[in-house]
């Protein structure tokens, strides 16, 4: 017959673990002078479990369940009398030595082999009442009835065996994980598909040329770390907006800054000598009406040779200020614009003067561009004093930076700072019109090139390649497509934010060995 009753055996440490599951507190009994609308099934009274027990089966075990189902205080089992077979005393005895307080009753209706234990009230609405099964080793949990125990049939219960009771942890851990993958797949598409928009809509400024480089020289020896910078005495902090190169005539020194001025320092004092372009300025975009003065130097009867990134070169006499045009970069030179001509270095007599022109694509403003770019339109430039004419000694650069002539004005030294290396061309002697690497693999980017006291040459970095360490440069050089993804997102201003503060000053050897270093790594001095 349709039954819901409760089974319990032995049946050794299974039904101990069983009996260790949570159990889920029912409704409260039913009075007890009511009479069950049905058999017997497990009720929870207050702190008491009611339970249906089959015949003959709890023997020993009937202590460890009455401790596992007592809420604190003991559990009262009331078996009721005559029931068929003595299935209630080989019941009720190891009950009673467990501590139970025993009472009489009287049979149920109906007969059967299961004989139930328990108060008069046996029509309880249970919602969920528990049932074990040892010889099927099944635990059932009754679904919800609807209209407590009038309904005849129970609805249809749920079955958790040994394995699917670990299965059902292990859907519940999947179903978190799946939740997290579903939130974390929102999230990406979200960040991903705007990101993917931008990729293909965005136009890039540049078009990014490969580029290879050696693995860095490590930083030992004359190259060893240091913090010899830090010791340098700062000289009219504040009062100087980004002077590039500096030329004295005896102790009085000038320089060029970022507004556009040809600044003069006698006597402690700063006054402007000349201004190469106009006004407004103060931002990179006022640069080419404002005029950038780069490479200064002093020539024959003291008079001063500068060239600016956006005018071109010019001589200033130092007393008065007055400025004559020499070369102009309005005007191209064999077919192109001198976009952002850099630095010069002239022979003795003043005869020759050779000058870098960084790119004839792009202006100073934009060198960050260049240097992402590694376009290779850069060039080194003779203008003659005497005839006035301009001609291209070298061309194919990747940004030619500083410029030198030797001691003996056999050959100039060519900074080339995109590839981290000096270029040498010969402009006198039986290698004249020949060129060569002077220096290659440096850990830094070249910027100016001068003469050391010593024979040598001071070489400032405009920013390092550590090794060991990380170089950024280095890391994108054979990776255009990275480039143009970073400069379809990032503005310039956003992407010189990235390069390492760390300030790095050379001295090289006649020859192009490496003979000292000064180093502060954490970027006191920056922009060298």
């Amino acid at each position: 017959m349709a039954l819901w009753r409760l089974l319990v055996g032995y049946h050794g440490g299974w039904i101990r673990q069983k009996l260790g599951l949570p159990l889920k507190q029912a409704q409260t009994c039913a009075a007890p002078h009511e009479q069950p609308r049905r058999p017997a099934r497990s009720c929870y009274s207050g702190t008491r479990w009611w339970l249906g027990v089959s015949e003959g089966r709890c023997g020993s075990l009937a202590p460890q369940l009455l401790g596992k189902l007592s809420r604190g205080g003991g559990a009262s089992w009331r078996p009721w009398d005559a029931c068929r077979d003595g299935g209630v005393a080989s019941v009720w005895q190891p009950l009673k030595q467990a501590g139970a307080r025993g009472g009489a009753s009287r049979c149920g209706p109906g007969s059967g082999a299961a004989h139930p234990l328990s108060p008069a009230s046996l029509g309880c609405g249970v919602e969920r009442p528990l049932l074990i099964s040892v010889s099927r080793r099944t635990v059932y949990r009754n679904m919800n009835e609807a209209d407590g125990l009038r309904q005849r049939r129970p609805a249809r219960p749920q079955v958790l065996t040994e394995d699917n009771a670990s299965q059902a942890g292990k859907e519940s851990s999947t179903y978190s994980n799946r939740v997290f993958r579903v939130t974390f797949m929102t999230l990406a598409v979200s960040l991903i598909i705007p990101l993917f928009g931008a990729l293909i809509f965005l136009d890039c400024p540049i078009d990014p040329q490969p580029i290879s480089f050696k693995e860095p020289p490590l930083l030992t020896g004359a190259l060893e770390p240091n913090v010899k910078l830090r010791q340098a005495e700062k000289l009219f902090e504040n009062q100087l907006v980004g002077p590039e190169s500096i030329a004295n005539i005896g102790d009085v020194l000038f320089t060029g800054t970022a507004d556009g001025k040809i600044l003069k320092i006698e006597n402690g004092k700063i006054s402007t000598l000349a201004r190469l372009g106009h006004g407004p300025c103060g931002t990179r975009e006022d640069e080419p009406t404002c005029g950038r003065p780069l490479g200064i130097r002093i020539g024959p009867n003291n008079t001063l040779f500068v060239v600016d990134a956006y005018y071109g070169l010019f001589e200033i006499n130092p007393i008065s200020g007055a400025v004559r045009p020499l070369v102009s970069s309005k005007i191209p030179i064999e077919g192109k614009n001198l976009s952002f001509v850099n630095d010069l270095t002239m022979t003795r007599d003043g005869r020759k003067i050779y000058f870098t022109d960084s790119s004839s694509k792009w202006q100073r403003k934009d060198y960050s561009l260049l240097i992402m770019e590694a376009s290779d339109d850069g060039r080194l430039l003779e203008y003659d004093t005497v005839t006035k004419e301009v001609k291209v000694l070298m061309e194919g650069l990747r940004f030619p930076n500083g410029v030198q002539l030797s001691p003996a004005e056999d050959f100039v030294l060519v900074a080339e700072t995109t590839m981290a290396r000096i270029r040498r061309y010969y402009v006198s002697g039986l290698m004249k019109g020949g060129e060569d690497l002077f220096v290659e693999n440096m850990p830094g980017f070249p910027d100016n090139i001068r003469l050391s006291s010593s024979g040598g040459y001071w070489v400032a970095m405009s920013a390092v390649r550590a090794n060991p360490g990380f170089s950024m440069m280095d890391f994108l050089s054979e990776k255009p497509w990275i480039k143009r993804i970073i400069l379809k997102l990032l503005s310039q201003e956003t992407v010189i934010k990235f390069v390492p503060k760390y300030s790095l000053v050379i001295e090289l050897s006649n020859t192009g060995s490496y003979r000292r270093s000064f180093h502060d790594p954490n970027g006191w001095w920056q922009h060298i």
